[in-house]
């Protein structure tokens, strides 16, 4: 090791010091009689022996290379690269560090992070591995579990940069542990019949669902199972089921309260006895329909119903259900959208979320497809490098059309769809400066991909977009996180874009929309759109239904027979002009013979004297009033003779005003 004399004489001193103190030979010691003796760091070691320089580095070399001592993950702080020099020589320790290197700066890590150099070095020394190629996953986990707390995270990222490297299957999360419930905590499983649960795990294990969609039923058909508990508890098998007792299920769910049947514990504490919302009593419904569905199916039981018409929802919850967009106020989107195209780098706070520091322009395209793409949260961090496509327009031959092709998702095989041209622009920014990720397999397709979204070998977290993205934005723009219909969330931005689309000036139709958001169906695109009274009230106006059903008249008044107290006498002194003639009848909105009164007394062609005189009047006050028309009034008015002719048949026995028939 080419030790300098003091420091190797320190280093024997101090060892035989401790073999006369525990009375036996170094070789012999146990690992824990070294890490006594090499305290927990320099400081101590060097108060406890008086040794000068690095004696404790040069007697931890001994301990490794003569003693086989391997608990260095134990033996606190000390310099690794010193360490990995003395017992496996410069070359071998440089040739590692230059290999980690060269592969940190290919996947975007600071290639001179000593922090993730000092984990692959303690590694190789805990291994007793000079080769890191060798090192081993378990190895990394040991230095995880009971190394240095400042060494766990950078053992982590180690891993994920050797699983990249192809080396391991996939690399470590130390922020994960293993959940260790204490006695008594809740449990899904309590309180459940043991041959209910019993068929209750065998669905489980035989249905092919979504995780989520299987979770939800797992969860609702084990409350199921409390219910039979307490009310049947002869019953404990699916198969014993009769009609009456499914009837009786259907009963106690549409009373169900929140914390009934599921020993919530802490969760719904403020809620606890409140009705079930319309939408969890449903879902409790079709949870336990697919259940003896599938039941039925497999061949595993016989029941003597059916549960599809058994556990049918009942029309009072139903009517309660409907499209009901959580859509956000014109007005706060609005800031959003703001902030997020005047995000800067600056206003990218991370406080509690350290772990997701991810580049500025990665968060900016994610932003800004988050605004604009109208898609769900993971079709968003599932989407592949290359997901942009330029073409150019027909129409507008100096413009290109931004395409984005979307992933198969929910409801739909993968599609492409127009976008916002800004998100082809940023997208592009993100994918110039995104450093070499390795490829990773999609669930859904079961395909090996390069997820658009990666950065240092791991994708961006679940949760980041509505954790840290939608907070960011509300920060920046002045507003709550919250509003009246609740949390602003990636979800709520889909039909936030979806309602706009469908109420603009020139708007896309339900089946556009549909091809758009990737729905199957238009029932589903429904429950996303929300019209607003604004676009009611101009489609109510275009359509003219009031004015087309509505005239005006013009309405004579003579003054002069109204000072002279000839309306006491029954004398005419209210004229409605009809074009052709004029009507001195008080109520000729309601006379059935308006559009045909030449027989009628109250009628005075304007071709007559007496028409021309009260016309000719000066003192005459001219006024217009509204006049509702019946639907064969409306076709005559269009200047249908036809229309005209059956009109007059229509009132030949209807007698007139005067009493006089036609």
């Amino acid at each position: 090791m080419n030790a300098a004399s003091t420091t190797t004489n320190s280093a024997i001193h101090d060892i035989i010091l401790e073999m006369h103190r525990l009375e036996k030979t170094y070789w012999s010691w146990t690992q824990e009689d070294w890490l006594e003796v090499l305290c927990s760091n320099e400081e101590a070691f060097r108060k406890k022996y008086g040794s000068c320089g690095n004696c404790r580095q040069y007697v931890l070399a001994l301990a490794w290379l003569l003693c086989g001592f391997n608990r260095l993950e134990a033996a606190g702080c000390f310099y690794h690269y010193r360490l990995s020099v003395k017992v496996f020589g410069r070359p071998a320790t440089e040739a590692a560090i230059n290999k980690l290197q060269e592969n940190m700066q290919r996947l975007g890590f600071v290639a001179a992070d000593n922090n993730i150099r000092n984990a692959l070095l303690l590694s190789m020394l805990c291994q007793r591995q000079v080769d890191p190629e060798k090192l081993e996953l378990e190895t990394l986990r040991r230095v995880i579990d009971y190394g240095p707390v400042y060494m766990r995270r950078s053992a982590a990222t180690l891993s994920r940069i050797f699983a990249a490297m192809g080396q391991f299957p996939a690399g470590i999360d130390h922020r994960i542990r293993e959940r260790r419930r204490p006695h008594g905590e809740y449990s899904a499983t309590s309180n459940v019949p043991e041959e209910w649960l019993w068929w209750c795990e065998r669905w489980r294990h035989t249905v092919v669902k979504a995780p989520s969609s299987e979770l939800s039923t797992w969860y609702r058909i084990l409350q199921c199972g409390r219910w039979l508990k307490h009310t049947h508890p002869d019953i404990h098998s699916p198969a014993d089921w009769s009609r009456d007792i499914a009837l009786e299920f259907v009963a106690a769910v549409c009373q169900m309260k929140i914390g009934q049947w599921s020993e919530p514990c802490h969760m719904y504490r403020n809620r606890i006895g409140q009705l079930m919302t319309a939408s969890a009593r449903a879902g409790i419904l079709q949870a336990i329909k697919v259940f003896f569905r599938d039941l039925q199916e497999w061949g595993l039981i016989t029941i003597p119903f059916d549960p599809v018409r058994i556990f049918r929802l009942p029309r009072s919850i139903r009517a309660s259900i409907g499209p009901a967009p959580r859509i956000v106020a014109d007005d706060i989107w609005s800031k959003l959208v703001w902030a997020g195209l005047n995000m800067q780098e600056q206003d990218l706070q991370y406080g509690e979320q350290l772990y997701y520091r991810y580049p500025f322009s990665m968060v900016r395209a994610l932003c800004v497809l988050w605004l604009f793409g109208g898609l769900r949260r993971d079709e968003i961090l599932r989407m592949r490098t290359g997901c942009i496509r330029w073409q150019n327009d027909e129409h507008q031959g100096s413009s290109r059309i931004c395409l984005l092709d979307v992933p198969v998702n929910k409801t739909s095989t993968a599609f492409t769809k127009p976008v916002d041209p800004i998100v082809g622009e940023y997208i592009d920014c993100w994918e110039k400066e995104r450093s070499i990720q390795p490829d990773q397999l999609d669930l859904k397709t079961g395909e090996l991909v390069s997820y658009l979204f990666m950065h240092k070998t791991a994708r961006i977290s679940q949760s980041y977009i509505n954790k840290s993205l939608i907070p960011m934005l509300c920060r920046k723009a002045g507003i709550p996180n919250e509003d009246i219909r609740g949390t602003i969330t990636s979800h709520r931005a889909r039909a936030t874009i979806a309602s706009q689309l469908f109420n603009a000036k020139e708007p896309l139709g339900l089946f556009e929309l549909q091809r758009w958001l990737g729905h199957s169906s238009p029932s589903s695109t429904q429950h996303y759109i929300d019209i607003t009274p604004t676009k009611l009230a101009g489609s109510l106006s275009k359509a003219g239904y009031f004015e087309r059903n509505r005239r005006m008249v013009s309405v004579l008044i003579d003054q002069d027979a109204v000072m002279a107290g000839q309306v006491q006498q029954g004398e005419a002194w209210r004229y409605y002009d009809l074009g052709h003639g004029l009507c001195s009848y008080d109520f000729f909105e309601q006379c059935p013979h308006r559009m045909a009164c030449a027989k009628c007394s109250f009628y005075l062609p304007k071709s007559s004297a007496k028409a021309q005189y009260i016309e000719g009047r000066q003192n005459l006050l001219k006024l217009m009033q509204e006049i509702p028309l019946t639907e064969d009034e409306q076709a005559a008015v269009e200047n249908d003779v036809e229309a005209m002719d059956k009109l007059i048949d229509k009132l030949k026995n209807i007698e007139t005003p005067d009493k006089q028939r036609r």
